[in-house]
Parts: C-alpha cells; structure tokens; sequence
C-alpha cells in the first residue's frame, strides 16, 4: 500500500485551519469584549422640525417604559431589531433603523410619517391623514394644512378628499389660497379660500370601486374646476371686487353661478 502525502498533507491543513478558526473566535469574544456597555445613544428623528410629531425625548422615554434603553447597558444584549420593532409601533413613525457603533454607540435614525390633510368632522373625528392616505392620530402638529370639515366618515376621507386635497396642494396658487375643504351631507363639495370673503362649490366628487380610477378621477375633476375658476379669479374677482360675491358655483360645465353679496352681509 503506498502512502498517499497529498491527501495527508490535505487534511493536515484543513485540521490546521479549523485549529486557526476556533483560536479567532475565541479571541475575537474574549470577556472583557462581552462585557462591554453602551456608552451612548445617538437618536436621529429626520424632519424633526417640519414634522414635530415625535422628539429625542420621547423616543428615549419610549425606549426606557419598554426596558430597552441601551445606555450602560451590555452590548451583547441590546438588541437592535426589538428597538426598531418597538419604534415602528408608534402612529408617528413611518420607519426605523437602529444599528451599534464600534465605538460603542447605538444609533437610532427615524423617519416620522407626512401629515397632508386635518379632518375635523362634524361626528367628533379628529385626525391628520398622511402623504400615504391612511390615518394619523390627532396631536400637538401646529403646521399649516388643509383642514376637512362637515359630513365625513374616515372611509371618505381616505379614498375621496385624500385625493381632492392632493390635487388641489399640488398647485402653487390653490396651495396658498385654499385653506378648507366642507362636506355638505349630500357629499357636495365647498372650499373655503385665505383671500376674498366668499365660498366655492365644485359639486359632488365622481365616484369608482377602483382605487388607481378613483384617483385618476378624482384629479381630472379638481383641474377642471380649479383651472375654470382660477380664470373667473384671474379676468372676473381680480376687477369686480374679491368680496363682491358670497357663493361661487363651478359645478356645471361652461358656467359660473355667482351670488352677490347682500348689503347686509
């Protein structure tokens, strides 16, 4: 029988090697290394003042009622994923990373969800709806926005004023001069503008089953009429008076129905 050196030389470097691997995790996990403590917590809240919705404050009281907190706290034990789990609960949050430093640091980044339109219905419901059209509890938000009123269940503010909203913010003129959107109870639509003394009605918004029609409707609608009634202010309002008419109504086309105001108005 010859004696086979390449293959005894094979498994003499292979049983070195794992030899090699055990050595280096076990330097690499010594005790004094699992032993280490967080020595800080750095929270970073992107939007912080445009959004206000969550502060440092709050994310650290948040992270010490859950037993989270990581601050002098074994490295080896925080763990990053139940923080970024915990954050992602609160209605404020959109989303949340957290990861250690090799300094021994952790990190939170948080990206706070975008409020776009504040519905005070006449049902008691008070909440923010945001740029993703789901529901945002009330809070201490004090930004400008939009404000919904009247006859309105959340079902059509999410899948109907949502999107007149979105239509109507997305133009620089209507951004600024548009400061109320009103339901009447059978769903007509009435806006209330910043500048002249009066009230616009655009009429009952078209309706689908169909999310992606629904929206596609819904903006086609809001540009027709804001388009037609950014004229009427433009060659109309702008010579006649802005407070010379109480109602103005664009809800049929071709046509705008004026009603003057009254001396005693």
């Amino acid at each position: 029988m010859r004696f086979n050196w390449k293959r005894t030389c094979l498994i003499t470097c292979d049983a070195l090697l794992c030899v090699y691997l055990v050595v280096a995790l076990t330097a690499f996990n010594k005790p004094e290394d699992t032993k280490r403590v967080c020595s800080g917590l750095n929270i970073d809240i992107q939007d912080e003042t445009v959004n206000g919705f969550i502060s440092k404050e709050e994310v650290a009281e948040r992270l010490k009622r859950s037993h989270l907190y990581p601050v002098h706290e074994p490295l080896s034990t925080v763990n990053t994923r139940r923080i970024e789990n915990k954050l992602k609960q609160s209605p404020f949050v959109k989303n949340a990373e957290c990861y250690k430093t090799e300094d021994g640091k952790v990190c939170i980044s948080l990206t706070q969800r975008m409020p776009t339109l504040h519905v005070m219905a006449a049902n008691g419901d008070d909440y923010y709806l945001d740029d993703n059209h789901k529901v945002m509890p009330n809070s201490h938000y004090t930004s400008n926005l939009v404000v919904a009123t009247g006859y309105i269940s959340k079902n059509f503010a999410q899948h109907y004023i949502s999107y007149l909203s979105e239509a109507i913010m997305s133009d620089d003129f209507w951004r600024n001069q548009i400061v109320q959107i009103n339901v009447l109870p059978n769903k007509g639509i009435e806006l209330v503008p910043r500048v002249g003394n009066h009230v616009i009605y655009i009429g009952q918004l078209p309706y689908s089953k169909y999310a992606s029609e629904r929206k596609q409707l819904i903006t086609d609608y809001a540009n027709v009429k804001m388009d037609r009634l950014k004229k009427f202010y433009i060659y109309g309002l702008s010579q006649a008076g802005w407070n010379k008419y109480s109602y103005i109504d664009v809800e049929f086309d071709n046509q705008i129905i004026c009603k003057k105001r009254t001396t005693n108005q």
